[in-house]
């Protein structure tokens, strides 16, 4: 531990837990201490831990070739992007393979770029993109400040977040025009001709699970189109499952040009991500080289786990699973706390990906702990954190909000499990909320 350098940490004020082995949506640590994963650990373990058909297919890759260049030809590399391709939806129907979120986010910003000749890139403010140089740089939330200046040609947009509006509206559909038009003024001001692309998260994932409201997304797809902009849907969190669709975009019934995805394509076993590209843009590279590769490209033991993980979600039933229980039982379980927690402003989400913003007061909405509570008190959620760790819950904690994202494996009376430690969590949370 002492020679590990940890991501986004003080060094000195880390004291990590060590974790000895997981199973399915539980993992345990070298003190016997159990934990009822409902955070998925980084919103990547979709099909839980130490899944025995996705651990074999690591085998049995690894006996057959355990890497190859990425200049060459690979069975299970030409499987896993045809998997990938068949659930896609619109045109999308090549893959370019990264090993990891942030990376599918660099290159679906050269496609965008490469194919309109435009450098600008629209980016909202709730959002988070990854950690390398474009990636942070498109980034919106406070996890950007300690890089700038990024040297992005980014221009940032308010998206849509019904609870606590830019613009003071008091319905979904309200919130809706609302956003769009902001979206329009801001492409019309910044010269349309001059935008390569746009990249949303189809739901907001780290910056508060922000479902978006009814015809949003097609509004978005809309505007692109007019203007020729290229529509970059990240979805390194919430694809493969997540929200009870393949691709989340599906549920709105939207197709962009680009999608990138990581986490939940395998699980992250092992190292994967990549792009989804539409076929009018992947066809400009057909004869002229597109300028970027990676040696770990579409690596053949991580799109091993990759195929073995849509087998498990078609035989198992892993998308109607998400839908039904992510509806009635862990959605219609949070809604249930929420009417008995003081400290509970609101309950969102969709699929087994909620979120439980906390707030001092539900009138006023302020929130438990400020945003980037740097040098503010951010004590109160660092005490609700404790307070399901104690109780045997791991917890996704971002800002003042609780966000619940379990294995899409896990069962409902795991479920049901959870929400009764989340209950006596969020009593913490009323007392803190009470001060």
């Amino acid at each position: 531990m002492d020679h590990v350098f940890y991501s986004w940490a003080a060094q000195a004020e880390l004291n990590p837990v060590t974790i000895d082995g997981a199973s399915g949506s539980w993992f345990w640590d070298d003190k016997g201490n159990r934990y009822l994963d409902f955070s998925s650990q980084l919103v990547n373990v979709n099909l839980g831990h130490q899944h025995p058909d996705l651990v074999a297919a690591i085998i049995e890759q690894a006996q057959i070739l355990t890497t190859i260049s990425p200049t060459v030809a690979n069975a299970k590399r030409s499987e896993l992007a045809a998997l990938v391709a068949e659930r896609a939806p619109g045109d999308l129907n090549r893959v370019f393979f990264t090993t990891g979120g942030a990376e599918a986010v660099e290159h679906a910003v050269r496609l965008a770029r490469q194919h309109t000749g435009r450098t600008k890139m629209l980016a909202a403010y709730r959002s988070y993109h990854g950690g390398t140089g474009v990636a942070i740089g498109l980034t919106g939330e406070p996890r950007r400040w300690g890089t700038e200046p990024t040297n992005v040609d980014v221009v940032r947009f308010f998206g849509p977040y019904p609870y606590r509006s830019p613009w003071g509206t008091t319905t979904p559909e309200d919130e809706t025009t609302a956003a769009l038009a902001h979206l329009q003024q801001v492409i019309e001001l910044e010269g349309a001709q001059n935008i390569a692309g746009l990249i949303l998260e189809s739901v907001v994932g780290t910056n508060g699970v922000l479902v978006p409201p009814p015809g949003y997304l097609a509004g978005v797809r809309e505007l692109c189109d007019r203007y020729g902009i290229v529509y970059i849907a990240d979805e390194v969190m919430v694809g493969f499952g997540r929200v009870g669709e393949w691709f989340a975009c599906q549920a709105w019934n939207v197709a962009p040009d680009l999608i990138t995805f990581a986490k939940g394509i395998n699980s992250g076993y092992v190292p994967l991500g990549g792009v989804v590209i539409s076929e009018r843009i992947a066809s400009k590279f057909d004869h002229k080289p597109y300028p970027g590769g990676l040696t770990y490209s579409g690596h053949p033991l991580a799109c091993a786990v990759g195929v073995a993980s849509i087998e498990v979600f078609e035989r198992d039933g892993i998308l109607p699973h998400v839908r039904s229980v992510g509806e009635d039982v862990l959605g219609g379980g949070l809604a249930k706390l929420a009417e008995s927690h003081r400290s509970v402003g609101e309950v969102r989400g969709k699929g087994f990906f909620w979120a439980i913003e906390l707030v001092k007061d539900q009138q006023s909405r302020e929130p438990l702990v400020p945003f980037a509570a740097s040098g503010a008190d951010a004590s109160p959620m660092a005490e609700v954190t404790a307070a399901a760790k104690s109780r045997g819950l791991w917890p996704f904690i971002a800002g003042n909000r609780i966000q619940v994202a379990p294995p899409l494996t896990t069962s409902e009376d795991e479920i049901r499990q959870g929400l009764e430690i989340l209950d006596e969590v969020l009593a913490v949370a009323d007392e803190c909320a009470a001060r």
